[in-house]
């Protein structure tokens, strides 16, 4: 009985020392103390990483480049695979490099997954259209073998996306042919025929116009400033209308032609003194102006 009661007494004494030292402690400083415990720090209770299969002393499990914790509560992405949606890139490169959806393998929706994008071709994986011609990466790579990273692939003037709205070929820097410009021609005071210079200079834009048949032309006639208006009228179109002759005599159809003369230039070329004689030659000229025959002007030259 003795030894029962001596046994009680010494319980209720360290009972009561335990109370007084935790009676000390603030309310901080028990607040403070660790409630789970995370060994690596990654943000996921050891306990939890036991259960799901990840490391508790790893705070990157696979090795991806995102911790665990951001894996499992910030992006949903799987901690235990570096590459959760199979697309060739890291969770962590989605996510901290590119900025593609590491549980979408084709961020852009254009039929490529991200991993190709950037890896094997080098196209946008956060834009279907890289190079933005009107025609998806995918469908450059594997319908039209053009570059998706190139709008004009054939460097013809027309974006891809161009051409096969208007059935031309994106890969044939001929097709359509396309004339931006011709030769004008000038000439000499008071004169409507054509020289052997401008004679050269119209033959190569007839070359030009039979390698490309869906153009028409106009041809614009000038005079100078020098005598009267009705007359100027008359010897503008006279040039006009040698410039057509021309055209005809080496292969260019008729039809293909409009000719206007325009009589005297409204604004001159020349200084006031003029050059090469009276008037200017600058100023007596025909312009040759290719009428442009497709839906929609050529983007690439812009």
């Amino acid at each position: 009985m003795r030894n029962t009661s001596f046994t009680i007494l010494i319980f209720l004494i360290a009972f009561g020392l335990t109370v007084i030292q935790t009676g000390c402690r603030s309310t901080e400083e028990l607040a403070e103390e660790p409630t789970e415990v995370d060994t690596d720090g990654d943000g996921v209770p050891d306990h939890v990483e036991l259960e799901i299969g990840t490391d508790p002393e790893n705070p990157d499990t696979d090795g991806d480049g995102l911790t665990d914790g951001q894996e499992l509560y910030e992006y949903n992405t799987d901690p235990l695979v570096a590459d959760t949606d199979g697309d060739g890139l890291s969770d962590g490169d989605e996510v901290l490099v590119y900025n593609t959806d590491p549980l979408n393998p084709d961020t852009d929706g254009d039929g490529l997954s991200d991993g190709d994008e950037v890896l094997r071709y080098r196209t946008d994986p956060l834009s279907a259209d890289s190079d933005e011609d009107g025609l998806s990466d995918y469908d450059e790579l594997y319908v039209y073998n053009t570059d998706p990273n190139n709008p004009d692939t054939d460097g013809d003037g027309f974006t891809d996306g161009q051409e096969i709205e208007m059935g031309t070929d994106p890969l044939d820097p001929n097709d359509p042919p396309f004339i931006e410009d011709l030769h004008a021609i000038n000439f000499d005071f008071d004169r409507s025929n054509i020289d052997d210079r401008a004679a050269r200079q119209l033959s190569e834009n007839v070359e030009r116009l039979q390698n490309a048949p869906n153009y028409e032309v106009r041809v614009d006639a000038y005079t100078d400033q020098i005598g009267g208006d009705q007359y100027n009228l008359r010897l503008s179109q006279r040039r006009a209308n040698a410039v057509v002759t021309f055209y005809r005599e080496n292969g260019i159809s008729e039809d293909r032609i409009d000719a206007r003369g325009l009589g005297k230039v409204s604004v001159s070329a020349c200084h006031e003194q003029g050059q090469n004689g009276p008037g200017c030659r600058e100023d007596r000229r025909a312009e040759t102006v290719p009428i442009h025959p497709f839906p929609q002007r050529p983007e690439a030259r812009r």
